[in-house]
């Protein structure tokens, strides 16, 4: 009998073995303090020891629950080919009721402001997308649903690479998404990593003449324009300071005294907000005198931003700007000057820019953050390197070849990161990008950039972060009612069924350890689903070591020996077990596919717990049981 048993009696020793093994890490890591925390953080050793231990999810660890909407009339507005006042102001307003109620139906309010405003809406959109009315909802729901889940799918990407574990993301409705990451505090970080669109465009700089002859167009536009009184009104004084910046020629003034006698008496009721402006150039030149010089470029005040983009958004400076095919855009951040009187000026670079990109971030095939090297321009700063697919390589080589010593500016998210001058044919499609204000910021912009741009913008409608001291608090609770549960059950097990009780209550207790030794291999997500499953599984695991050790007991009452009522009780036993236990399986199955977030988390659990403990209840109890029958002179069992 003794080699019959040896397998079994290896097997368990090599589960056990595997176990101990797996949750070790955990059992570590949750020893560690603070200090030893950070230490290990430090010597690079820390996250080797994180990718092995059991994951908490947002419930127990903490982090970040989003709710992004995906803006459908950015998306509906894009894909019109042609559009006037009238398509857009059907669009506002149906954006508008949506924001009054969120539960309507986006293309249902659409279609009914068609209906009510009779637009022709097939002059709006290329044939394919139908000729009636009907067809083109059909198609522009699909074009929906298909740019959601590009989100989704886009957004899973961007987050397995900054290092999330387990993440959620889920779609609600038919224009919102959930996302929880669990463990990340920098929600700042994490917001402008789920919004950025990442679009990348490479736009050709037009010529300083090109450049002064626009802002003396636009400085004749603004003069007796109407729409200035609106937008004096709306001048945000967030961005507007009081105090005047002294640098030569230039004077704090308030927009009144800026715009009053150009605007043929149009600005009444406005505010007296303050901008910087140059004395030489306020009187002819308007807009000019917004300003500054900053050597080939144009610099803005940090005070004149709201402004000079008000004034960019007027429809008649709009309206000059398209007929030159030209665009003003932004650097991406602010930089510091010095003035005359020792202080510093805040200031961005503003760059007029071709209307159309030359190429776009779509042929980017790779992008990585690195430092750039000694001897280079971005020389010990963070910079992001770019490999463009061969479409991308041929149009950027034909693009840097026919404008040799033309400015070409790189732009990321409509902001100018850099505009170097084209020394020579790049025809190996290798790019970098500067201007990071530091490493995570680089790597976040490569991470973008690979993962793909959103097809359509998102923005955040609800934003909570979960502290860890609330998973603390969790975890306490969890594990005290696990705690309390297995007790009773321990306690229950030895008084009712003796010694067999005993060997029932270590097969329990190993079958929660390797549940966690699974849950660690798997690299899953403990979250307090999970710990609910593993109650549930406690309470299974014992249900079928009763079923068991009941048949035993029949069996022993009819006479039978020790060793025949335990094969007896087992076999009787094992088809109720394997039924109730199957069926248990099939519904954790059910609940892993179709749900999402904490139900998975569950149904994992439950699964696996499942699974162990029929091991356990069936194999590693009878072969307890089998090595005590082996006793000679055994007349009874204690049970």
């Amino acid at each position: 009998m003794k080699n019959k048993l040896t397998p079994r009696y290896i097997i368990i020793a090599l589960v056990l073995v595997w176990a101990v093994y797996a949750i070790w890490p955990t059992v570590k890591y949750q020893n560690l303090s603070a200090d030893e925390i950070e230490t290990m953080r430090e010597e690079g050793t820390l996250k080797n020891l994180e990718s092995k231990i059991i994951k908490q999810g947002l419930d127990l660890k903490g982090g970040i629950y989003i709710v992004l909407e995906v803006d459908l009339q950015t998306l509906v507005s894009n894909l019109a080919i042609n559009k006037d006042k009238r398509f857009e102001q059907a669009l506002n307003n149906v954006d508008a009721k949506i924001d009054e109620d969120s539960q309507l139906d986006f293309f249902q309010v659409f279609q009914d402001e068609i209906n009510s405003t009779d637009l022709r809406i097939h002059r709006y959109f290329d044939v394919d997308f139908g000729r009636s009315l009907d067809e083109i909802i059909v198609s522009l729901r699909d074009q929906a649903d298909d740019a959601i889940n590009r989100v989704l799918e886009i957004l899973q990407n961007r987050v397995d690479q900054f290092g999330v574990s387990e993440p959620t993301i889920q779609k609600q409705g038919n224009r919102r998404i959930i996302v929880e990451l669990a463990g990340i505090q920098d929600s700042e970080r994490a917001r402008d990593l789920l919004q950025s669109t990442a679009l990348l465009e490479f736009i050709l700089i037009k010529s300083p003449e090109l450049t002064n002859d626009m802002l003396l167009r636009i400085d004749k536009v603004i003069k007796g324009s109407d729409e200035l009184a609106d937008l004096t009104q709306e001048t945000d004084t967030k961005n507007i300071e009081d105090t005047p910046v002294p640098v030569s020629k230039d004077k704090t003034i308030s927009v009144r005294d800026l715009f009053t006698d150009q605007a043929n008496q149009a600005l009444v009721d406005i505010t007296d907000e303050a901008v910087v402006v140059d004395l030489n150039l306020v009187e002819d030149r308007p807009f000019s005198s917004l300003l500054r010089a900053l050597g080939n470029d144009i610099g803005v005040p940090e005070k004149n931003i709201y402004i000079v983009k008000k004034i960019l958004a007027m429809e008649d400076v709009q309206f000059k700007l398209d007929a030159a095919n030209g665009q003003f855009l932004l650097s991406d951040a602010p930089e510091s000057f010095s003035n005359i009187d020792g202080g510093t000026e805040k200031m961005y670079r503003m760059f007029y820019l071709e209307g159309e990109p030359e190429l776009t971030g779509g042929v980017v095939e790779k992008a990585s953050a690195t430092i750039g090297g000694t001897g280079s321009s971005a020389s010990g700063q963070s910079i992001v390197l770019l490999d463009m697919n061969s479409e991308g390589a041929r149009t950027w080589s034909r693009v840097t070849g026919g404008n040799i010593g033309r400015r070409v500016g790189i732009v990321l998210d409509k902001k100018v990161h850099m505009a170097p001058v084209i020394r020579s044919k790049i025809s190996d499609g290798g790019t970098m990008i500067e201007g990071f204000a530091n490493m995570d910021e680089a790597k976040d912009i490569a991470i973008v950039l690979r993962a793909g741009a959103l097809p359509v913008p998102v923005d955040i409608i609800e934003e909570r972060i979960v502290g860890p001291s609330l998973g603390a608090d969790s975890i306490a609770k969890g594990t005290q009612s696990v705690l309390i549960g297995l007790a009773l059950v321990l306690i229950f097990m030895i008084v009712y069924y003796k010694m067999f009780g005993l060997i029932a209550d270590f097969a329990l207790i190993w079958n929660i350890i390797l549940v966690l030794a699974v849950l660690a291999t798997l690299d899953a997500t403990l979250t307090l689903p999970g710990i609910a499953a593993i109650i549930l599984t406690v309470g299974m695991s014992i249900d079928s070591n009763v079923i068991i050790f009941e048949r035993i007991r029949e069996e022993q009452r009819k006479g039978k020996t020790p060793r025949a009522a335990i094969d007896a009780g087992y076999d009787r036993a094992l088809t109720t077990i394997i039924d109730a236990n199957v069926t248990t399986l099939v519904a954790a199955l059910v609940l892993y596919q179709f749900g999402t977030g904490p139900i998975r988390g569950f149904a994992t659990v439950l699964f696996w717990g499942i699974v162990i403990s029929m091991f356990t209840a069936i194999f590693v109890t009878r072969t307890i049981l089998n090595t005590l029958t082996e006793r000679r002179g055994l007349k009874t069992l204690s049970i």
